[in-house]
């Protein structure tokens, strides 16, 4: 599972700064009691010792057992002398420890060598928002996406029953080099019957799962593509922004049929599609172009890798968006 590594750097580089402002403002809250009680300065330095001491023990040989035994007894004699003194000067016994977000990793972001739940939190809601669905993802996932809208027709029902089982199984089994399983998916149908909520499912999903996963409509990838080539002063912010494009984990291409289609946008499409393809990256393309429109508005190279290299979902049924308002 790769994060985008940018974005990983962004979300480690916060978390620490956030360790880092905790613990300074705990050891002013240390120099503030030392301040107060000069006792526990001393208490502290000898607490400090102890490990040493405990090793100095160990690789002298000897009743070691008893040994540590009595030096445990005497660290914990010193701590309960040093809450006493925080207690009797009105502070609170854990007045001057950090006060850190996560209690497993102290902040750290790993609980030994193993990524912390905290820290996978913190790059599942930076993937949300980088991902281009915000939004729709606080409300949009497999559990809430309905079938009884379907109902009134058997075959619409069966069909959508499939879509979601297909791709729901692509959330779950993504990142598994099963040949069983489909590489690609392409979401063909009329508006209003759930391909964008399904794709923000899917791409929920995977966000939570680690992957790193971009969305975009048609119209906003060419848009990003004509910046980059003909922009003026942001050309490497542009260029980075359609690199993500090839990159990473999964795109999902939103719209397709609804850019201006010219020589241009057709070699954006054919450069994302077939890159994307050669590197063995797996891509969502949601469209309300018939298979048939598809054929006649872009040109054989690209519907042949569509036809060819992605699995066909049909979205069948009556437009969801109207049976809301008139129920």
């Amino acid at each position: 599972m790769a994060y985008n590594s940018e974005l990983f750097a962004r979300v480690k580089e916060d978390l620490d700064r956030r360790r880092q402002q905790v613990e300074a403002e705990a050891d002013a809250r240390r120099a503030e009691i030392e301040e107060k009680i000069p006792e526990v300065r001393e208490l502290d330095s000898r607490l400090a010792k102890f490990g040493l001491r405990i090793m100095e023990v160990a690789m002298a040989g000897g009743d070691t057992q008893a040994a540590i035994a009595a030096l445990r007894a005497e660290n914990l004699d010193i701590q309960e002398k040093r809450v006493a003194l925080l207690r009797q000067n009105g502070f609170a016994e854990n007045y001057d420890k950090p006060k850190y977000d996560c209690k497993i990793c102290s902040d750290s972001g790993y609980n030994g060598i193993q990524m912390c739940s905290c820290l996978r939190r913190r790059l599942t809601r930076a993937e949300i928002e980088a991902s281009g669905l915000s939004a729709l993802m606080q409300t949009q996932s497999f559990d809430n996406f309905s079938l009884d809208y379907y109902r009134r027709n058997p075959e619409d029902f069966a069909q959508m029953q499939e879509n979601l089982s297909v791709i729901r199984t692509f959330a779950e089994q993504f990142g598994n080099d099963s040949s069983e399983l489909p590489k690609n998916l392409l979401l063909v149908g009329a508006t209003g019957l759930g391909k964008t909520h399904l794709s923000t499912a899917l791409a929920r999903r995977l966000i939570e799962r680690g992957f790193d996963v971009f969305y975009n409509s048609a119209v906003g990838v060419i848009s990003d593509f004509e910046r980059n080539r003909f922009g003026n002063g942001i050309m490497e912010e542009a260029a980075r922004d359609t690199s993500r494009y090839t990159e990473c984990d999964l795109l999902i291409l939103d719209d397709l049929g609804t850019e201006v289609v010219n020589q241009f946008t057709l070699s954006c499409l054919y450069h994302i599609i077939n890159t994307r393809l050669n590197l063995g990256r797996s891509t969502v393309i949601s469209t309300n172009l018939t298979p048939a429109d598809l054929r006649r508005v872009y040109n054989d190279r690209i519907t042949s890798r569509l036809f060819g290299e992605f699995y066909v979902l049909p979205f069948r049924g009556t437009d969801v968006r109207k049976q809301k308002i008139n129920f």
